[in-house]
Parts: C-alpha cells; structure tokens; sequence
C-alpha cells in the first residue's frame, strides 16, 4: 500500500471522545498465535469489549490483503479507532499506523497488542493459559486506545554534516563513505595520528597482508579528500542539541609545533638531545622529545612532547627549524561545529595483564603481551621484525602462546565475553614466528579455538599441518620462572586429563581487547547506552546494529563490541549508510512520544533533570521551570514517574490512560 498524496497529521480525521468506536483486529500469524489460540472464542470475547464495535480475525493483517480489509472498515466509517492484536508493535506498528494515516484516520488512534511474544510463543504448551493472556493483553489496550489523543510527529531538519569520533580503521571507513557521498565530515581523533591500532599491526589474517600496505593508503585517501576535516590530537568535550542539529565543541591540545608551517623535515628530530620512550612500540624503543607516532602517520607534521622536553631551544634555532614552528608558548584551544548526525567509532583499550598475577607479567621478563609481541615481529618495530627474549635478547627457541587472558572466565578481574581476535593472531604470530625460526618449538594453550570468519578455519588447520604449530587444550594454572629466566609453564591437558609441564623461553599473553578508559564518560556525553560490558549499545542486535538508541547517532567498530577488521569495517560502511540516509533526507520525522512539563504544576526542584538517561531536560531560568526537549526525549518515564510534583505527563502514555489500563484489566471498566 503506497501513499503518493500525504495528508499532514493535523488534518486527519479526531473523533470525538463520546464517539469511540473501536476495530479490534486479531491476527492468528499463521499457526504462530492461530495454532496455538481458540479464534472464534477470543473474536467473542473482543466483541463484548467496552466501545468495540467491530471484531475480526484473520490469518495474516500484515499482509496487503489484512491492510486493505482495516481501510476499508476505516473508509466506511465503520471504527475511528483501531487495535491489533498480532506480533510485537516493534515489528509492524508503523505498518498499521500507514494504514491509518492513508485512510484519513489520526495514526496515533492506534494500539497493538502484543499476543504472539507474550502469549502463545511462551505458553505453547498450555493453551487455556495462553487463551487467558491474550484476553488481558487484548483487554488492555483496547482500554488504553478508548483514552488515545490525536498527536502529530515533528519534523526536524539534518544538517549535511557528520562528525566521526575516532579515526580508526572503522572511524576513516565511514568518513570516507560519507565524503564521497558528497557530505562534510568532521573527523577527530585523540592520538596523534589517523590509522588506530591497526597501525600498530605487522600483518593482518588469514591473508598475511602487510597490515601498513593496506591502512596507509587509505590514510592518504582521508588526507586528501575535500569534504574531511581531520582533527587529530583532539578530543569531543560537549555535545548538545538532536538528531540533525548536534552543536559539538572540541578540545584542540596543543602541538607546541605550528601544524601550518611545519613542514615535515625531521631536522629537529635529529638535533634533540632527549631521549625517551616510544609508546607507539609500548615502550620498548626510544624516540626524541620531539615526534611523529611512526613516518607514515597523518598528519605528518611533528608534535613536542612537553613532558619530556627540557626547552633547550634547539630545535627553534632558525637554522634548524627554518619555517620556524617551534612555539614554547602553545595552549589548547577549542572549536564548535554544527552536525546533523554522529559516528562513534572511538575503538578499544587492550586489557592490561598485570593485575592477572597468576601470568607473571610485569613480574617474569619474558613474559609480554601479543601487541608487544606484534611489534617485535614488526619490520618497523623495535627489533626490525626480529623477536627476541627480553631477559638476554637472543630470539627464543620456544615460545608459549596463552589464550583467553582476562576473556571468558567469571572471575574478578576478567571478562565473561570472548574478544574473538585473539585465537587468530596468536596463530598468525606463531606461523610468523615458525617463518623465521623453523627450528623453533611453538605451543598455543587454549580452551576452544575461534576460527569464525570466512578463511579463517583453513588458516588454523595449515598452522598445524603446515607449519607444525603446537596445540594443548587447557588452560595453565601458574607459569614460574627458573633461575635462567625461561618459564615453567604448568596447567592441564583437559584432552588427555592428565597435568603438563612445559619450559620455553617466551610466553605471550594472548591479550583480549576492553572498551576504552573514557568510555562512561563519551556515553553520558551523547547520551547513549553502554552494556554490561562497557561497550557501547545497539538499538537493537539484529534489526538495528549500527543505530544508537539516540536518534542521530551511530556506532562502529570494536566500540560496540569485540570484532575483527572485516566485521569493524563492515559495520562503519553500514553505520555511514544510516548517517547519509538522514541528511539525503533532508528531515527526519519524530514520533511525539516525548514527555511535557506543566509549568503551573513545576516547583523548579530540577529532580528530573539529572534522572534523565538522554540529557533531554533543562531549566529554564526566567520561568524557574523545568523544560524537555521532544527531540531529545525518548518517552522512557523516568522524568514522570520521578517528579514529586506531578507536573509531567507523557504523550500517548498518559497517567488517565495508564489508570484506565489498570482499572479495566483488574474488572472495572472506567
């Protein structure tokens, strides 16, 4: 059913409240609720509701066929007001508000009753109980549809632009997306340089692609492009406002190099005299006080670190420096922009092994962590792609590598999910290893190997077979260290149910990836939800998994969740997708669900305004008032139900409504 010619809301048809008659509509959903329920009998049963003035069934109201019997009813003017009792409203709510809305009828004169999720799907087996609920669930929302006021949507106009906040392999995927579509894309990254973790990576499974050959390009490409504004070394300090006009300001930190006139050179470099650690390579090799995180980052000029810089003024001596940029005396300093939507792709912290005594890191030398052990096999790394044991730098004969390290396990201090990354570099890292040394004796220790993505599987098994890679099933209970610094690694062989002990000279922590430090604080800051977990959530996990519940706002990458490069990738390209749908739109229509403040009822207390999840409340300071924003406001209750005053109500959940709900399923009909 299409509507070529839409009536705006405010011209559609608004009985009166003495002339409520009610078309309730009960789907069987096939055999789903129709299997499962005595239809005639709950026809019956609808027909002797309160203003019900027409009751039918039907195998399928989704269907054209379904629609077009309730617009006909509606057209004859047999009900102005319709419930259907079928499937959850999340699934076709909108579908029969259309239908009202094609045939003149106010869209929000309409309930769904949910009898197929909260009745026969979970009573299957026991249809006199299944039959009692769908009656109350019934009974309830023809209760509340004989209250329903006429409401219309708002439309909001969206900005053409997208501020991405992260610059990660997911973070310039989306911007990329987005600027090609012809939209401004406002990208801001806290580092130093675009490009992520992956920056970090020598090469990437299950191809064995050089992780720099396949990222830097597509640098070069977010450099270059017109409609992106990179803003690296910078973080998003506020955001207010809604969908399609987001008012961001952001922290520029300072370079102490003028970013316009340095040129890149790499004079100064070489005339610092300090020398301090490279947290690009986690500290294990040295850098100068002045930088760049590694010669191909973007953007390329140098940056002081003025924590370690002692202010000798060399490199700003005019034959060192000639466009002159060095500037002692630089502060941070701030910018707004405008923005109709937003990406959150701000990706993800490795868990810290220290505090996992039982493993020895930071305790036993040669004990380290997979990225630590990604830049030593790194060409560009601190031993130029050359592993060696800390404790004598000489390259190990045997190396240890320990699955699920702080992932899948109960305990304090751990994570109960899976990273889903780990198996498979630790398998690449062993091969690579393998490559080098084939002389070499490699161990993977895990519980169950994950081997999900598309070649994933056959890379795991040539591990074994081609390249004779070492599996034991189990998890270690304790490694030590002997006096000549090799480990002692003792655990559980659960295949063979029987105790292991094993030497080697290294063992690498195979890691899991955490939601970043700053998390909490970018999720109260736009106003979106987080998990158990900590990563940022969905709006819903298979129908919408690159929405927040936020309208505006999307997420990508491992921000949401653990994942792999193809997955973060995928996901950015759909989060883009949902970000340009808006702005090509021009406007998005909200539904008006939102909550009202009645200013002579407000005693100003401001209760509400911090109880409220979306920051959609303020308080306006000439009438000492609360007031909501409806852009902003989700319809949650929270600000209703909380106010002391009762000076809120909420649109289509009104406490008259609510009571009558009450009431009527109780056996009173108000």
């Amino acid at each position: 059913m299409t509507e070529s010619n839409p009536t705006p809301i405010s011209k559609l048809k608004s009985p009166k409240d003495d002339d409520v008659r009610i078309g309730l509509y009960i789907c069987n959903c096939g055999i789903n609720i129709g299997g499962v329920l005595q239809m005639d009998d709950m026809v019956e049963f609808g027909k002797t509701l309160p203003n019900v003035t027409l009751c039918k069934q039907y195998k399928f109201y989704c269907s054209d066929n379904g629609q077009a019997e309730i617009a006909k009813d509606i057209k004859d003017g047999l009900v102005n007001r319709i419930v259907v009792a079928a499937c959850s409203p999340r699934m076709h709510e909108p579908t029969f508000r259309r239908v009202l809305k094609e045939n003149g009828l106010n869209p929000f004169y309409f309930a769904q009753a949910n009898i197929r999720e909260h009745a026969t799907w979970v009573n299957m087996y026991d249809h006199e109980g299944a039959q009692r609920i769908a009656k109350d669930h019934i009974r309830m929302q023809v209760a509340k549809v004989r209250k329903l006021k006429a409401l219309e949507t708002i439309k909001v106009k969206v900005k053409p632009s997208t501020l991405v906040i992260g610059a990660g392999i997911a973070g310039m995927n989306s911007a990329l997306d987005l600027a090609d579509q012809g939209f401004e894309v406002f990208l801001v990254e806290r580092e130093l340089t675009i490009g992520g973790h992956m920056a970090q990576l020598d090469k990437t499974f299950p191809t064995m692609d050089c992780s720099s050959c396949i990222l830097t390009p597509k640098m070069v490409d977010v450099s270059r492009n017109p409609n992106i504004h990179i803003m690296a070394y910078s973080e998003v300090e506020q955001v207010d406002g809604y969908v399609g006009n987001f008012e961001v300001k952001i922290k520029h930190k300072a370079h102490y190099v003028d970013q316009l006139k340095c040129t890149g050179c790499g004079a100064c470099v070489d005339s610092c005299p300090v020398i301090c650690a490279n947290s690009f390579d986690l500290n294990m090799s040295p850098r100068k006080a002045i930088y760049i995180p590694f010669p191909q980052a973007v953007p390329g000029q140098f940056t002081i670190d003025i924590d370690h810089c002692i202010k000798c003024g060399i490199c700003a001596l005019p034959n060192i420096c000639e466009p002159g940029a060095i500037n002692y005396d630089e502060e941070d300093h701030y910018s707004t922009i405008k923005v109709g939507t937003i990406i959150v792709s701000t990706g993800y912290d490795q868990i810290n092994p220290t505090n996992l005594k039982n493993y020895g890191y930071g305790v036993y030398e040669n004990v380290i962590t997979g990225l630590e052990m990604e830049r030593n096999l790194s060409s560009t790394g601190p031993n130029l792609g050359k592993p060696v044991c800390p404790s004598n730098g000489k390259p190990p004969h045997s190396v240890a590598w320990l699955q699920c390290v702080g992932s899948r396990d109960n305990r304090e201090g751990y994570h109960k999910y899976c990273s889903r990354v780990c198996c498979m570099y630790a398998i690449k890292q062993a091969r690579q290893y393998k490559e080098k040394h084939p002389e070499a004796e490699c161990y993977i220790f895990y519980m169950d190997i994950r081997a999900f993505g598309k070649g994933y599987e056959e890379f795991y098994e040539s591990s074994s077979h081609d390249f004779g890679i070492k599996y034991m099933r189990g998890r270690l209970a304790e490694i030590y260290q002997n006096p000549d610094k090799t480990l002692l690694l003792r655990g559980e062989d659960t295949f063979l149910s029987r105790p292991i002990a094993i030497n080697v000279d290294l063992v690498v922590l195979s890691t899991g990836v955490e939601t970043r430090s700053d998390s909490s604080q970018v999720a109260s800051m736009l106003g979106i939800q987080q998990t158990s977990d900590g990563f940022f959530m969905e709006a819903h996990p298979k129908l919408r998994p690159v929405d927040c519940l936020t309208a505006g706002i999307f997420v990508a990458g491992v921000a949401q969740g653990p994942k792999d490069i193809p997955d973060a990738v995928s996901q950015a390209k759909g989060a883009a997708s949902g970000a340009a749908i808006l702005m090509a739109k021009g406007e998005v229509e909200v539904d008006p669900y939102y909550a009202v403040v009645q200013a002579n009822l407000c005693s100003g207390c401001r209760s509400c305004i911090n109880l409220c999840p979306y920051n959609a409340i303020s308080f306006d300071d000439k009438q000492k008032v609360a007031y909501i924003n409806p852009i902003m406001c989700h319809g949650c209750g929270t600000c209703v139900a909380s106010c002391p005053s009762n000076a809120i109500y909420q649109n289509h959940f009104t406490g008259d409504q609510l009571m009558t709900i009450i009431t009527d399923v109780l056996g009173g009909f108000n």
